[in-house]
C-alpha cells in the first residue's frame, strides 16, 4: 500500500468520525434575550463586581489600507485618504467592539464625542454570533 493510499484511508476515517459526531450532536434551545428583563439581587451583585474593570474606548474616524511601500513614503504633511465621507458619524468602540456612533464636538477647548446612536445590547450580542 502506498503513502497515497494511507493518506486516503486516514482521510476516510476522519470523515466517518466527523459524520458520527455530527449525528450525535444535539440542538439546544436558548432563551430569547429580553430588552427590559428585571435584574435579580444575585445578578446585581455579579454586575457590581465588574463595573470598575477598566476598558479601552476609542473613536474611529475611518480606515485605509495602504502598502508598506506607501506607508514608508509618508512624511509630515502627507494626506491619507480614509474610507469615510466628510461629515459621516464616527464609530465608538470599546475594547474593539462597536457600541455607538457619534460626532466630534469641542468643549472647553477639548475634543469630545457626542453619541448620536447607541447600539443596543441585543444587537451587539447578535453580532457576536
Amino acid at each position: 500500500m502506498s503513502d497515497k493510499d494511507d493518506d486516503l484511508g486516514m482521510w476516510d476515517e476522519a470523515m466517518d468520525e466527523q459524520a458520527e459526531a455530527a449525528a450525535k450532536a444535539e440542538t439546544v434551545e436558548l432563551e430569547e434575550l429580553e430588552e427590559d428583563a428585571p435584574i435579580t439581587g444575585e445578578e446585581k451583585r455579579k454586575l457590581d463586581a465588574i463595573l470598575d474593570i477598566p476598558v479601552t474606548i476609542s473613536m474611529e474616524v475611518g480606515r485605509s489600507h495602504i502598502s508598506i511601500r506607501n506607508l514608508l513614503q509618508l512624511n509630515q504633511g502627507s494626506v491619507v485618504e480614509l474610507d469615510r465621507v466628510a461629515g459621516e458619524s464616527l464609530d465608538v468602540l470599546v475594547n474593539g467592539t462597536l457600541i455607538a456612533h457619534g460626532e466630534v464636538v469641542v468643549v472647553n477647548d477639548k475634543f469630545g464625542i457626542r453619541l448620536t446612536d447607541v447600539i443596543s445590547q441585543i444587537e451587539r450580542i447578535k453580532k457576536l454570533k
